[in-house]
């Protein structure tokens, strides 16, 4: 391995406003953000629950959800790096989140139903060859673990600054079980805290399928606040 050739930083968990009611900034602001500290590629993985639905009817958050990904695809192309459509639900049942990559647009309105049953009734509809699907930060306060049998992966690496992930046990249990993808993000939410996490890559996913079939390759690296990291 030659570090040197992982060389094009790609962020795999950010949140944008107003999709995401907790974040600070709109997706315009955060492509900006995330141009000028160097990175390459930006996922999109806004909120997609009860919460952030915020009692408006189906269409309206589904042109909420997809205008922000718009947003920021646009304000990407103006800065020459890749915005890339991602998602983190949740379910009725607890506060488990779940990121996805390798959806379609035409997705989104069949998501918004599934994201009111279950998470095992959505994993097996919903799982194809094409997508991935994770446990995010999975040992969070409040956190129940999946069973393995129904994930892809988990997010070993969720760098939020104000939230504890629990890096250490997230890498043990990882490690026990060995067919999980694992991730680094920097769960971006609020100014400052752009490109604590992500990922190192040979090269740049031009869209959310090729982000989900890189992460199934395990070809990359690590990226903590600019230290670089071996999964």
């Amino acid at each position: 391995m030659n570090i040197k050739d992982y060389k094009f930083k790609i962020e795999t968990h950010a949140h944008t406003n107003p999709m995401s009611p907790c974040a600070d900034l709109p997706p315009e602001e955060v492509i900006k953000k995330y141009a000028a500290i160097g990175f390459s590629a930006v996922a999109i993985t806004n909120h997609f629950c009860e919460y952030s639905f915020m009692g408006d009817s189906k269409q309206n958050v589904l042109t909420r959800f997809l205008g922000d990904f718009y947003k920021a695809n646009n304000a990407a192309e103006k800065h020459g790096i890749k915005a890339i459509l991602g998602m983190e639900i949740r379910f009725p049942e607890n506060s488990n989140d779940y990121l996805v990559y390798g959806l379609e647009e035409d997705d989104i309105s069949h998501l918004y139903e599934l994201a009111k049953t279950d998470y095992v009734t959505f994993y097996k509809e919903y799982k194809n060859d094409k997508n991935l699907i994770l446990q995010a930060h999975p040992f969070r306060n409040g956190m129940v673990l999946q069973d393995p049998n129904y994930l892809d992966g988990i997010e070993t690496f969720n760098v939020h600054p104000v939230h504890n992930g629990r890096i250490a046990l997230a890498t043990k249990y990882a490690k026990e079980h060995p067919h999980l993808v694992t991730t680094c993000g920097t769960d971006f939410h609020h100014n400052g805290h752009e490109g604590f996490g992500g990922i190192l890559a040979k090269t740049v996913p031009q869209d959310t399928f090729e982000l989900a079939s890189l992460l199934k390759s395990r070809d990359y690296l690590f990226n903590v606040s600019g230290s670089i990291v071996i999964p």
